[in-house]
């Protein structure tokens, strides 16, 4: 398997293919702690978080270092698993710079998957086939080169984005794109100590009821119940990968009386924290997930 990597003072960009050398890795925790984009082919099956997707054609895949991925399925062909750190890219700092406003990580549908049309593989195709090469070079100018490649990637994979997931209901919507953007960065941030819309109008500064029609206008989940999924994903996390208890992910989450946060997650998933926990670990590996046609 190899392996490309550029690192050089505390910043870190690597690639590596996606086929079967590197799939032991890719699944394993050994590239969790960084922001991942992968390219994959159809025919493949993949698992982020709780969901599954299979791809009918080629694929970006966006996934955050809080995320779970496992390849279970890899297609004919083979990939491309870019990993890189904050140090090197960050969305926040690089946002005004690059028109990237974090949709590809941090969206409000929890949306980790951009397909690629026939009409734009030619030029995704080749922001890869650049990426190889300057790897290659290893040139004065290749830190530069590397995030210009990456920066492009991303421009033109939000640009996919918007088209597919949002139905271009945040065309000229400046004002309530930008209420949109900050708000689902605010629930990343805040979201285990911070449970009620209330908190993240104040910081927004506007009135609450504000926030809820802006995105019920633009056909958007409410702003509570991305609050809540948020938390309920969070807790998922922590029930399947941590022993800790149900009781410790409530205080974890902030939520003072473990039973009130027991209900709420029976509300939202149908299940309690253990139930959900024994019924997981025992589908384990098995089609435990929703699977979505990409």
């Amino acid at each position: 398997m190899k392996r490309n990597i550029f690192e050089v003072s505390l910043k870190t960009i690597g690639m590596l293919p996606v086929n079967a050398g590197s799939l032991e890795a890719i699944n394993s925790d050994t590239y969790k702690s960084y922001i991942k984009v992968m390219y994959i082919p159809e025919g493949c099956r993949i698992c982020v978080d709780f969901d599954t997707y299979q791809t009918g054609g080629p694929v970006l895949f966006f996934i955050s270092p809080n995320q779970t991925l496992k390849i279970e399925v890899l297609g004919p062909q083979a990939g491309y698993f870019i990993f890189y750190n904050r140090d090197f890219y960050c969305i926040q700092l690089h946002d005004e710079e690059v028109a990237c406003d974090g949709l590809l990580f941090n969206n409000i549908n929890n949306m980790p998957m951009t397909a690629v049309p026939e009409q734009e593989a030619g030029f995704i195709n080749y922001l890869f086939s650049q990426i190889t090469n300057e790897f290659e070079l290893k040139d004065t100018s290749q830190e530069e080169m590397l995030r210009t490649y990456l920066k492009q990637l991303l421009i033109k994979s939000t640009r996919l984005w918007k088209q597919q997931h949002m139905d271009g209901v945040l065309a000229g919507q400046n004002t309530d794109l930008d209420s949109f953007r900050q708000f689902t960065r605010l629930v990343e941030a805040h979201y285990k100590k911070k449970h009620m819309v209330a908190d993240y109008a104040e910081m927004l500064l506007v009135a609450a009821k504000t926030l809820t029609h802006r995105f019920k206008k633009l056909n958007l989940p409410q702003p509570n119940d991305v609050i809540k999924n948020r938390i309920m994903l969070e807790a998922k996390r922590l029930l399947v990968h941590t022993a800790m208890s149900a009781k410790e992910i409530a205080y974890e989450l902030g939520y003072e009386d473990p039973a009130y946060f027991s209900r709420l997650f029976f509300i939202k998933t149908g299940e309690s924290p253990s139930g959900f926990r024994v019924k997981y670990l025992q589908q384990h590996g098995a089609d435990h997930a929703t699977v979505h046609e990409a």
